[in-house]
């Protein structure tokens, strides 16, 4: 380690240093607290022994400072000082402080108060990373659990929370609201034909579709069920969601899946409802996912692969 030492007197920090030197720790000096204290913030040292009662900054101050300095960081502080009364001690620990040696101090009382600090500093380390791992792995399962194990977009129950999200945040901000609801024409028929593992490749490639038509961050793309999908897209009116469903329909014609069974074209297409709204405090969920919904089954009705667009009025 890179011990800080210091003290006034140049007798103590002599005498101190090959005790420090011979437990394999490099030294620093500083001759008061004021000094200690610029050395701690520019050699950042690994642990402090530092006297009590010096000229300019006593000890107290110094280390004091040196925690305010480096809130984060935890750096071993040991007090060196002539008096054994237990108020000194008690400040000590008030000040900042680690440990608190009577001087003069024996290098087996020195090398044993250091090498304690420094199991209680590796298992700080160690816990300090095992917190960092358990962030990491937290952001990821929270990530999993918002994400459809098929597709990789946005599960159901994403979709919910982010819509009530939104229609609250338009509600607030007076902005205008839009949902693409779709849904994968004639999709049982493509599994009877051509089997599950095609039909999940097939949704797969539907939801990159959304997403990469999706592109603002604010947009979402999600699973809505089996092979229906929605797209949630937040401060959008309706010319703006209507180009969003165009994009899509284009996308999806130019994936190119055979369909032979599709009954409304040779290859795989959607069928979209779009809805948009401005939101009041009124308004839940519930109200734009009918909408979408509505226009949806207008679409199916209609035959298929076409979109529907609706504000519900």
């Amino acid at each position: 380690m890179k011990v800080l030492i210091v003290d006034d007197s140049p007798t103590i920090r002599a005498a101190l240093r090959p005790l420090v030197e011979k437990m394999g720790h490099s030294v620093i000096e500083a001759e008061d607290g004021s000094k200690g204290l610029t050395i701690y913030a520019q050699d950042r040292p690994d642990l402090v022994l530092i006297d009590v009662i010096m000229p300019v900054m006593d000890g107290y101050e110094a280390a004091r400072q040196m925690r305010q300095s480096r809130p984060d960081e935890w750096v071993p502080i040991i007090f060196l000082s002539s008096k054994e009364a237990d108020q000194d001690l008690d400040r000590a620990i008030e000040a900042g402080g680690d440990d608190y040696l009577v001087k003069p101090v024996s290098f087996v009382v020195l090398n044993a108060k250091i090498r304690a600090l420094q199991r209680i500093e590796a298992t700080r380390t160690k816990l300090l990373e095992t917190s960092r791992e358990l962030a990491v792995a937290n952001r990821e399962l929270e990530k999993l659990s918002r994400q459809d194990g098929l597709t990789g977009i946005a599960n159901r129950r994403y979709f919910d929370t982010y819509l009530l999200t939104e229609v609250k945040r338009a509600s607030r901000e007076h902005q205008p609201l839009s949902l693409i609801l779709a849904d994968v024409d004639h999709f049982k028929a493509f599994n009877d034909c051509y089997g599950h593992q095609v039909g999940d490749d097939c949704l797969r490639q539907v939801a990159a579709v959304l997403k990469s038509v999706a592109r603002r961050p604010a947009d979402l793309a999600a699973r809505y069920g089996g092979e229906e999908f929605a797209i949630v897209l937040p401060a959008t009116n309706m010319d703006g969601a209507t180009d969003v469903a165009k994009s899509l329909t284009r996308a999806i014609e130019g994936l190119a899946i055979p369909h032979l069974r599709s009954g409304s074209g040779a290859t795989i297409s959607l069928s979209q409802g779009v809805a948009s709204l401005s939101p009041t405090q009124d308004t839940k969920p519930e109200n734009i996912i009918e909408i979408a919904d509505q226009a949806l089954y207008q679409a199916k009705q209609q035959g298929r692969n076409r979109y529907v667009v609706s504000t519900g009025k």
